[in-house]
């Protein structure tokens, strides 16, 4: 059975375009994975813990055959792959995965809880899901509802981070 999952990247360590890529190269060539909507790439301000640099954040919606714990252990791995290092809460990050919703299932199991518990609260990635899923519904919300009530004008569209993603995605080899 198909789900259509939406995923949260981001990052501020390294370079997180290429790390987006290589996530979005492998999630294409997976085979439980069919299909792959990344947003564009959005510019944010650290979230949590303040004393860092801005962050790049995207979202992702993939249509996969895998089930939600599987889909999990898929994101971490990708995020090893990626250099992620979980040294402190919040904290600076080469890459980060998250599972915001799977198919419209709330989950509430130790280590995976969807939809996102704080998505609602998180301009950073509210902002990038609307671009591609704004009627996708949250606790019986759109996003874009969600979003217009944590709307935060710091948080802006990077042109030539996206223009870049587009560039590295289309000269790697299928």
């Amino acid at each position: 059975m198909k789900a259509e999952a939406a995923l949260g990247l981001g990052g501020n360590l390294g370079d997180p375009v290429e790390a987006f890529a290589t996530v979005l190269r492998r999630l294409e060539r997976h085979e439980a994975v069919a299909r792959v909507r990344p947003s564009s790439v959005y510019r944010t301000a650290p979230w949590g813990k303040l004393d860092q640099p801005e962050f790049l954040n995207m979202a992702v919606l993939v249509e996969t055959d895998l089930p939600a714990r599987a889909l999990l252990d898929l994101c971490l791995a990708l995020e090893r792959e990626g250099g992620r290092e979980r040294r402190e809460r919040w904290g600076p990050r080469t890459l980060d995965i998250d599972i915001l919703t799977y198919g419209g299932q709330v989950i509430d199991e130790p280590g995976l809880q969807i939809p996102h518990p704080r998505i609602a609260e998180r301009a950073f990635v509210l902002a990038p899901l609307a671009e591609i899923a704004p009627g996708l519904l949250i606790g019986g919300r759109s996003v874009a509802d969600l979003l217009e009530e944590v709307i935060d004008e710091t948080i802006r569209r990077d042109p030539a981070a996206t223009e870049r993603l587009s560039a590295v995605l289309q000269s790697a080899p299928r």
